[in-house]
């Protein structure tokens, strides 16, 4: 990729030798970069209008699917003390985490396969880091003013009305800050139950806690670290080169047509002035919310909002040039490699191919296993205590108690067999059971074999558990008969 890819600075201080010190030199070496404050310019176009819906998609998601119900319960309920993690009509049990992988494992391919196609879009425009600090700007700018604004009232000494400024744009992001920590929690406790314990903060410690630990670094993140976050703690700005090729789209400044850079008056012909399309004007360094030049090259601290494109865009309308001097497109295509409508073509690559082909089967494996999944699970575990007796009619009997999990929102009936030694049985009273929707029942059973078949030793056993319901399922669970 790029050479102009920017690494952290290094400030070192350097003592020059003492020769009353016996060569005992010091050097000071810096590897942090006090934080300059950012105010990024407002910007206006097609690619702010797409971070504008995202924003408000993410978060109508995040802070609005608490609220839906599903069967006369919270739709999406991660209840931990039961163990039960309800996901609309699905009931996921602990039993079932293997899709936690797989849901991990799509994420990371997903993002490794866009990061190849097209460079940083999520984070520029569904990162949370991203969009919370998106929505604290917003507040910055409804309530201190636009960029100029913010710059000059910060410089200002302290008065009644920067305080009353400050505290409000403040007081602002401490309740959307606490709104997200609510929410977050609406997610583990049913959000309504939340509420109604508002008035008296009827909060257990757990959920006190999460709360205000996710409304404070939602606060301290997005409020005050902003782009230091992404620059500094975000491990994907350090490896995202990995996923980088020369045909990756990423946001790019065209050098050729852009240099030299100069002012102008408009309507000049800059071409006879020796100058590239670029006026100069340092807009697209003054929307951009890392505080980066584009026109330096692709750096690791870029985002991919494109907003430096909007504002270039916007620039070059007004001085009647042609748009694009700023614009996603691929390594190879700037360099003339193959000419830019030919971009899609090379998704065919083997990088791409190869993350797709791991996305999809995972993703199939997943989805089969949810399409074949049976709406119950049973197990099995056997009375070590007492493990064989013999009945008055002289059989030979184990005791196992059974475990049946309904994982619909249904109650279910089922009927249990035995199969595997000839003639064996189970006791008549423990043939049928009736479990209630999303819970577990433990039943009892005793198994009677005949001991001419069930002699000394273990002898392999199948318990056959079937739903009543038409058309029946049935789940076959193997355990161990012991005989004397």
């Amino acid at each position: 990729m790029s050479d102009s890819l920017k690494e952290i600075s290094v400030k070192v201080e350097h003592t020059p030798p003492d020769p009353n010190r016996n060569g005992q030199d010091k050097e000071t070496v810096s590897l942090y970069e006090a934080q300059k404050k950012i105010y990024p310019r407002s910007v206006k176009g097609v690619f702010n209008n797409w971070r504008v819906l995202f924003v408000l998609g993410t978060q109508l998601v995040f802070l609005g699917l608490p609220w839906l119900t599903w069967g006369g319960r919270q739709a999406v309920h991660f209840d931990l003390i039961s163990r039960k993690f309800f996901i609309f009509g699905l009931t996921i049990w602990p039993q079932d985490f293997v899709y936690l992988a797989a849901l991990l494992m799509s994420c990371a391919f997903g993002l490794f396969v866009w990061t190849t196609i097209a460079g940083r879009l999520w984070c520029g425009y569904s990162c949370p880091q991203t969009v919370y600090t998106e929505i604290m700007l917003w507040i910055e700018h409804w309530v201190e003013g636009d960029r100029n604004k913010r710059i000059k009232l910060d410089k200002e000494p302290m008065s009644l009305r920067k305080a009353r400024l400050k505290l409000t744009s403040h007081g602002l992001m401490i309740l959307f800050s606490l709104w997200t920590g609510f929410s977050l929690v609406g997610y583990f406790t049913p959000i309504r139950d939340l509420v109604r314990a508002m008035p008296t903060f009827d909060y257990g410690p757990w959920e006190s806690f999460w709360m205000f630990f996710y409304a404070g670094f939602t606060y301290l993140l997005a409020g005050f670290m902003r782009e230091q976050v992404c620059k500094y703690m975000c491990p994907y700005a350090r490896f995202q080169s990995v996923m980088f090729d020369e045909d990756t789209l990423v946001i790019s400044y065209d050098e050729k047509r852009g240099e030299p850079r100069g002012a102008r008056k408009k309507g000049a012909d800059f071409k006879e002035m020796g100058l590239g399309s670029c006026v100069n004007c340092g807009i697209c360094v003054q929307v951009c919310p890392v505080g980066i030049d584009i026109r330096n090259g692709l750096q690791y601290e870029c985002i991919g909002c494109a907003a430096c494109i909007d504002a270039c865009d916007e620039v070059m309308d007004k001085v009647g040039y042609p748009r694009g001097l700023i614009r996603y497109t691929t390594e190879g295509a700037m360099e003339g490699k193959y000419p830019e409508k030919d971009i899609p073509k090379r998704l065919k690559r083997p990088r791409v191919v190869m993350y797709m082909l791991v996305l999809m089967l995972v993703l199939g494996a997943a989805a089969t296993s949810l399409a074949l999944r049976k709406p119950f699970k049973v197990d099995i575990i056997r009375d070590r205590a007492s493990l064989v007796r013999e009945t008055d009619a002289g059989w030979l009997e184990n005791s196992y108690t059974i475990k049946i999990i309904n994982t619909t929102e249904r109650d279910q009936q089922f009927k249990i067999s035995v199969e595997g030694l000839p003639d064996i049985k189970l006791a008549a009273d423990t043939r049928q059971v009736k479990v209630k929707a999303t819970e577990t029942e433990s039943v009892g059973v005793r198994v009677q074999a005949d001991p001419q078949y069930a002699t000394k030793g273990s002898h392999e056993i199948h318990f056959i558990v079937e739903t009543v319901a038409t058309p029946p399922l049935r789940v076959e669970e193997k355990s161990s008969f012991i005989g004397e």
